[in-house]
This record gives structure tokens, C-alpha cells and sequence, in this order.
């Protein structure tokens, strides 16, 4: 059976290794059909893994499966049936699991991909609770972007920015495969739209979107644009994940009582902070990690419905991911690079 591994820092190999045994009590044999890349995995490339893990480590932390067999005690799953997998391996047992605040639990095991064999594999056998079965008219690549891309920015929009219909949003990179879900989705509920891009080319793709204004950041300070487009006044919300580059650039693009959620730190972990701005402004700071199961039905319930897309920069196979995942290090990507497994 196939795999692709992290053998040492940038260094990947497509590896035979033996195939899951039958599934145990609760889980579930899945055939991977399309894994979507992202920046975790560029973290994992490079060395960055802020946890112990050993290598080889099988790369993929966000994929879709088709059930090919079912183990004892399985409920709602059938052969056959497309699901999306969870990424993080959760306890089940936990106060918040038990709530459906998946993202918060308290004995997670770790992050397929990154601390936990992921999913670049042709099979795996995993527990059923971490399935989220993919509705009629939702393809595996949609499946695919469910868990990180699409579920991580509707925790972030609407379970802890509470986006409301009218609003204004600055949306980072918008380029990105996170950055083009938010544009999508915060447009299709009634939100202005900014958005920042590094290229021309960039720019066009955004538009076509549905972003109402976009900057371009390699030729203009976008907090300076984006006081001129709201009349001095800011935006309601800051979709943030680029970090110390944007912060304070992203503190300043906001209204008095604005709200900034974040949930990564690609140009860097550490940043400063003017503190009488923030009290001064009634600015409100939410960090965000993952989702919650619910918001990845949520979104391709959306997909089905043709409300957002998954937007697809090219797809892969085994051979060409070094190159991938270098061209997402260089931010020359827009949407998702997807590799293709079954």
C-alpha cells in the first residue's frame, strides 16, 4: 500500500507499507480518495512540529474517504458512503467532545499529519466518530476541504467573530485556501468584502470571488486603504492568520469595538501589541483553532447547496508534492493545492 512520508526536514518519500488490519470496535476501514494541503503541512516540511513525533511520519492532515469496511458497534456509516475526516484525534469522552466543542478537548492525542500519521496514504483505519458523511452533491475534493479549510473559517466567522449580515470584513490573503472560503462565505450572507493579495493576478481571482475591494499589499499599505475605504471609521471584522507581518495593520483597519479572530501565524509566532488601543478602542481579540464537527457539516451543506466552492489551484500526485509544497511556502498558490490518493 502507498504512503507519503516525512523521512527528515524536506525530505519526502512514497514508501510501501502493510495495510490496516481489520477495524476494531468503533472504527471504520476508510480508502482515502483526496487529500487538500495547507500550511500545517508546510510547518511539517520544514521541521516545525511543536510536539514530539517520530519519523517516518506519514504527511495529510486534512482528507476525504470512501468506507470500505465496517467494524463492530458502527452505527450511520455504510461501504461505500464519502465522508470527511476530522483531523485532530480527540478523546470522545471530555466535557467539551461530549458538547460538540470538538477543537477544546482535553486529552487530544494529536494532529494527523503533523504529530500522528496523517492521511497520504491509500487506507487507514480510524475511529467512526471522527467521520462527517459527505451529503449528495458534495465530490471528494469537496469532502476533502471540509475539516481545515472550510471548518476552520466557519468556527472562526460565526462561532467566535459572530460575522453578521451587513458588516464589514478585511479578509488576509485572500489568495489563500482559508482566505478564499472566508471571502465566499462572509459575501454570501450580505458582508462588504476587502481583501488583501500579493499579486495582479491575485486580484483578479479575489474579484471574481466576490470581494468587494481588493488590496494589493506588496504595492500599498492596506490599514491606510482600508481608513479610506470605510471613511476613517475600520471594519467590523479582521480575519487574520498571517500574523506579526498584518497585526498591527490589522489593530488599526478596526472599528471601536471591532473584533480580530485569528488563527495562524504564518509570517511569525510573536508580535507586539499597543495595549491603550486595544482597551481605548473596545477592540475584541478572539484565537481560534480547528473546529468543531457541526462546522464541517455546515459547510458542505453549503457546497451541496451551491452557496460557496472549493477553490482548486492544481492537483497533484505522489511525485510532484515537494514542488507543491514549496509553492505554498512562496505563497504562489491561489486556493488549494489537492493531492489526489484513490
Amino acid at each position: 500500500m502507498r504512503a507519503l512520508q516525512l523521512v527528515a526536514d524536506r525530505q519526502l518519500e512514497q514508501v510501501e507499507i502493510p495495510p490496516p488490519p481489520a477495524p476494531g470496535i468503533g472504527e471504520v476501514t476508510l480508502r482515502i480518495k483526496a487529500v487538500a494541503l495547507n500550511h500545517i503541512d508546510v510547518w511539517g516540511w520544514r521541521g516545525m512540529a511543536f510536539a514530539k513525533r517520530k519519523l517516518p511520519l506519514t504527511i495529510g492532515a486534512e482528507a476525504s474517504g470512501e468506507v470500505e469496511a465496517l467494524g463492530p458497534g458502527v452505527a450511520g456509516l455504510v461501504p461505500g458512503q464519502l465522508v470527511s475526516i476530522y483531523g485532530a484525534r480527540t478523546c470522545g469522552l471530555c466535557k467539551p467532545c461530549r458538547e460538540g466543542r470538538d477543537n477544546l478537548c482535553e486529552h487530544v492525542g494529536g494532529v494527523h499529519g503533523f504529530h500522528l500519521d496523517g492521511f497520504a496514504q491509500e487506507k487507514i483505519n480510524l475511529p467512526a466518530r471522527l467521520l462527517v458523511p459527505a451529503p449528495p452533491g458534495v465530490d471528494a475534493v469537496g469532502a476533502a476541504v471540509a475539516p481545515v479549510t472550510f471548518g476552520t473559517v466557519e468556527h472562526m466567522l460565526f462561532d467566535n467573530a459572530k460575522l453578521q449580515p451587513g458588516e464589514t470584513i478585511l479578509v488576509h490573503a485572500g489568495g489563500s485556501g482559508i482566505g478564499s472560503a472566508a471571502i465566499q462565505l462572509a459575501k454570501r450572507m450580505g458582508c462588504t468584502v476587502i481583501t488583501t493579495v500579493g499579486s495582479a493576478d491575485k486580484m483578479e481571482k479575489a474579484a471574481a470571488l466576490g470581494a468587494d475591494h481588493v488590496i494589493n499589499y506588496r504595492e500599498d499599505r492596506f490599514e491606510g486603504v482600508v481608513r479610506k475605504l470605510t471613511a476613517k471609521k475600520g471594519v467590523d471584522v479582521v480575519f487574520e492568520h498571517v500574523g506579526a507581518d498584518t497585526w498591527a495593520g490589522s489593530m488599526l483597519s478596526l472599528k471601536r469595538g471591532g473584533r480580530l479572530v485569528t488563527c495562524g501565524s504564518t509570517s511569525g509566532v510573536s508580535t507586539s501589541m499597543n495595549l491603550m488601543q486595544l482597551f481605548q478602542q473596545q477592540i475584541k481579540v478572539f484565537g481560534s483553532f480547528g473546529c468543531r464537527m457541526e462546522n464541517m457539516a455546515d459547510a458542505m451543506l453549503k457546497m451541496a447547496a451551491g452557496i460557496v466552492k472549493p477553490v482548486v489551484d492544481t492537483e497533484v500526485d505522489f511525485a510532484s508534492i515537494g514542488t507543491a509544497l514549496q509553492r505554498m511556502e512562496g505563497r504562489d498558490v491561489f486556493g488549494k493545492i489537492i493531492l489526489r490518493v484513490g
